[in-house]
C-alpha cells in the first residue's frame, strides 16, 4: 500500500451517494447474482448487508461503484472478490 498526502483541489465535482453494483458468487453452483442498491445510502451499510447476506447462503462477494469514464459506464471494485471467481473452478 502506498499512501501519500494529496491537495483535495485536484477534483472538479464530488457526490454523497453513489449507483453501487453488488454481485454474489455462488462459487459451487458456478452461479451470479446481480444487484444495484440506489438511494441515500452509506457504503458501511452496504457492507453490513452484503456480508450478512453472503454469509447466510455461503456465498462470496463483490461491491462496485457504478462509473462512467468518457460516457462509457464501468464499474470499480470496492470491496470483495478481485477478478474472475469461477476461474478456478
Amino acid at each position: 500500500m502506498d499512501i501519500q498526502a494529496i491537495d483535495p483541489r485536484d477534483t472538479t465535482w464530488e457526490q454523497d451517494h453513489g449507483r453501487y453494483r453488488v454481485y454474489f458468487w455462488d462459487i459451487p453452483a458456478a452461479t451470479a447474482h446481480e444487484y444495484e442498491v440506489l438511494g441515500e445510502v452509506d457504503i458501511d451499510e452496504i457492507l453490513t448487508w452484503v456480508t450478512e447476506y453472503a454469509a447466510r447462503r455461503g456465498w462470496a462477494y463483490t461491491i462496485y461503484v457504478a462509473t462512467t469514464d468518457g460516457g462509457s459506464p464501468g464499474l470499480i471494485r470496492l470491496a470483495g472478490v478481485q477478478g474472475d471467481p469461477f476461474a478456478a473452478s
